[in-house]
């Protein structure tokens, strides 16, 4: 089970991506718009390996990047590196699973600033089920539907999001971090067509548990089986409530009793896409939550949902310009403001 983060009180942060070339200013960006919870960016602008998956690739056994996509080679006989990521697994040495510049630009850069305002820092790697599914074999067949790559990949991020959370702690000073596993793929929980096995999935994350000391949570962008990803006890639950809340709030009796027992809520109220945000207003995005809230205090006080509530753009903001990015960012803020004003 994670860790759960101290309560949040209806704070505002960021999600994934930015659209920055520049990881100094895309830090800076993020330190003004959330000065109290924020998050380093991921800047796939950049460059390839700055892309989700790419980013957190770089220890993966047997990789190889052809035509800009990922493959698992078996051919090379990556035995001898898979049992090492095993061994360092029980080890717990997480040293070797460093997340060097070239893959993520703007976590160097936010290392660099000493954060002693800042009640939590967060960050987001790429979940198990998201890579194994975006990375084939030689057959085209992703690594996922392979238990032991499964098993393999599960244990390298869950190392990797050991050695972020140190080294966030250890540079910046920051006393609580937050990482959250990406997985957009969760939307194959469930499905006929693209299956996903709930026992691997549990598996994996119970190893990223089990080695993360602070907070881990997960963010899904599209629909999903909510009440088997709050089964799962994480941190948070980060989700795209601009889209997806009518769906979300159909699991109201396990969300009420998730925050009851500590677990945090990211609604991603304010559309990261810049044309939908651009058919809204501050207004009318506030409307939008205040319509959630009131849906779920009929069944919960509120204060204990305002408690257990991040505010946040749906998803990554990469698809659009430095202004946009920032009009984005600063809806969820003041949307936190008004919220937290409200309340006192």
């Amino acid at each position: 089970m994670a860790k759960m983060i101290p309560s949040p009180h209806s704070l505002a942060t960021g999600i994934g991506s930015l659209p920055n070339l520049d990881p100094l200013e895309a830090c800076r960006d993020v330190l003004e718009i959330f000065p109290e919870f924020p998050y380093i960016p991921t800047l796939p602008c950049r460059g390839l390996s700055e892309r989700i998956v790419f980013s957190d690739s770089e220890q993966l056994p047997g990789r190889i990047i052809l035509d800009e996509r990922l493959f698992f080679d078996s051919t090379s006989d990556p035995t001898a590196a898979m049992e090492q990521v095993y061994m360092d697994y029980v080890e717990g040495n997480f040293a070797p699973y460093a997340l060097h510049t070239e893959y993520s630009s703007a976590f160097t850069e936010m290392m660099m600033h000493k954060l002693p305002g800042v009640s939590i820092l967060k960050f987001q790697i790429t979940g198990p089920v998201t890579f194994g599914m975006q990375v084939v074999d030689e057959a085209k067949r992703p690594i996922y539907f392979d238990s032991q790559l499964a098993d393999v990949l599960g244990k390298m991020l869950a190392l990797k999001a050991r050695w972020c959370e140190v080294e966030m702690q250890e540079k910046t000073g920051v006393k609580e971090t937050l990482i959250i596993l990406n997985e957009p793929y969760f939307a194959s929980l469930g499905s006929s067509v693209v299956p996903v096995d709930r026992e691997t999935v549990k598996a994996n994350w119970e190893d990223a548990a089990a080695l993360v000391t602070g907070g881990l949570g997960v963010h899904c962008c599209s629909n999903t089986d909510w009440e088997f990803v709050i089964s799962l006890n994480p941190s948070v639950v980060s989700l795209d409530a601009y889209t997806t809340a009518k769906e979300f709030l159909l699991y109201t009796d396990t969300i009420v009793s998730y925050m009851e027992r500590g677990g945090v809520v990211a609604w991603g109220i304010v559309p990261s896409d810049p044309q939908l945000f651009t058919q809204e207003t501050t207004d009318s995005l506030y409307n939008k939550y205040l319509d959630i809230r009131t849906r779920l205090c009929n069944n919960m006080p509120e204060d204990l949902f305002d408690a257990q509530s991040l505010i946040t753009p749906s998803c990554g903001i990469r698809f659009a310009d430095r202004p946009t990015a920032r009009a984005i960012m600063q809806a969820a803020s003041e949307i936190s403001h008004r919220i937290r004003n409200k309340n006192g």
